[in-house]
């Protein structure tokens, strides 16, 4: 009984890091689309040039630093 709700709860920490995991990346994947959609003017705001800004919005959403997988 102890062992089947230790099993339990390591699949539920599993499956709580894996939506965790592709909640990043479909955020990440979000936020590099708007990217693209930025005017010269707010991405001067963000210190990107438009040439950085469209090769970041280019990289799949898997590609992320590694500081950022926590």
């Amino acid at each position: 009984m102890e062992r089947t709700l230790a099993l339990r709860h390591a699949a539920t920490r599993s499956l709580r890091s894996v939506v965790a995991f592709l909640l990043a990346r479909r955020n990440l994947a979000r936020q590099r689309a708007r990217l693209m959609v930025l005017d010269d003017h707010l991405l001067r705001d963000i210190g990107l040039t438009r040439h950085e800004a469209l090769s970041e919005a280019r990289r799949p959403a898997w590609d992320a630093p590694d500081h950022w997988h926590g």
